[in-house]
């Protein structure tokens, strides 16, 4: 099978991807971080697989329509074999990466219908759909997102081994389970035991928030990679800053005022125009809430941020905070 989309992680370790976050990391965003610098990988939004599925269009933009010069995964979630392999096929039409299956989505609505993280309850599930799409998707490397477990680890080690049982290329693994969601320890250490284990390149994720983090997660698992999320909201610069880490150069001190000048990109939509102005204040604050715990160790601006109602409020608060004092910077790891 042709490794030419992932020679790079092989050969020119460690690297970075913006983990797949929905109704986050669309096209517009991933524009946006690759403007502060990009990391090396994609991933899209999770398509969503059944039986009357379409490919979304609004997601498959972010592939025909990414000028970002980073390549882009397709992301599936779904648990009916005939068609996650339908859709594996269509994805293959496009100038993709690979093709990602999603076995890591914590939300209870999506893992109650047997998907994202839910499959992970089924180890011989997952051998099926694993199986089918290997057959189907041959021109491409097929991918896996998971975390290590659902309720407990106990299926973790049996996944491995169907993970090598039909040669995926590449493994990002979130260190906690499903059920612990975003809170509690990450497993790092069972990340390294998948380095080892698996025969392809793994991607460590899981609460990675600072460059410094990246680089003690890449020497403690032997990882190929790190995959970033919610901390790559609150902080665009990460991906910079990790490769700057790497080349032992200080990291680039992020001025309050560029940090001013982000949330002005992120309160301008696309389609922001269209939003119920309440809407659109929610999402922002959705974005704030990251950056705010970057800001002071007290976390007067996420107080106050959270306390106010309209746009003019919210907008007039961020002036105060970002652009009265111009020697303040965005710290390097979140406060508290």
């Amino acid at each position: 099978m042709p490794q030419t989309y992932l020679k790079s992680l092989v050969e020119n370790p460690p690297l970075t991807a913006l983990a797949p976050m929905q109704d986050v990391t669309n096209l517009w965003f991933m524009k946006v971080i690759a403007d502060y610098g990009s990391p090396d990988y994609f991933f899209t939004e999770y398509f969503r697989v059944n039986e009357t599925s379409r490919l979304n269009r609004n997601i498959l933009a972010s592939i025909t329509e990414n000028d970002t010069g980073r390549p882009v995964f397709a992301q599936m979630i779904g648990e009916s074999i005939p068609d996650l392999v339908r859709t594996a096929k269509e994805l293959c039409n496009y100038n993709i990466a690979g093709v990602d299956l999603n076995m890591g989505c914590p939300a209870p609505r999506i893992y109650r219908k047997n998907v994202g993280g839910g499959l992970l309850r089924e180890p011989e599930k997952v051998n099926r759909i694993l199986g089918e799409l290997r057959q189907a998707v041959k021109d491409r490397p097929l991918t896996v997102k998971m975390r290590v477990g659902f309720e407990n680890t106990d299926t973790f080690y049996e996944i491995l081994d169907i993970i090598n049982r039909h040669s995926i290329d590449l493994l990002s693994l979130h260190g906690r389970t499903v059920k612990d969601m975003y809170h509690g320890t990450v497993r790092y250490d069972l990340i390294a035991d998948a380095v080892k284990l698996v025969n392809c390149p793994v991607l460590a994720n899981g609460n990675i928030n600072s460059a410094a983090t990246a680089l003690e997660v890449l020497s403690q698992t032997r990882a190929a990679g790190v995959m970033i999320g919610r901390w790559a909201i609150g902080n665009p610069w990460i991906f910079n800053q990790i490769r700057q880490a790497l080349r032992s150069e200080p990291i680039t001190p992020i001025p309050f005022v560029e940090v001013r000048k982000y949330i002005d990109r992120l309160w301008q939509t696309p389609n922001s125009a269209n939003f119920p102005m309440q809407s659109r204040v929610g999402y922002l604050k959705m974005f704030l809430n990251y950056i705010a715990l970057l800001v002071d160790a007290e976390g007067h601006f996420l107080r106050m941020m959270r306390q106010t109602k309209t746009d003019s409020e919210l907008l007039n608060l961020c002036d105060r905070i970002f652009l009265v004092d111009n020697t303040r910077t965005l710290a390097l790891a979140p406060y508290g």
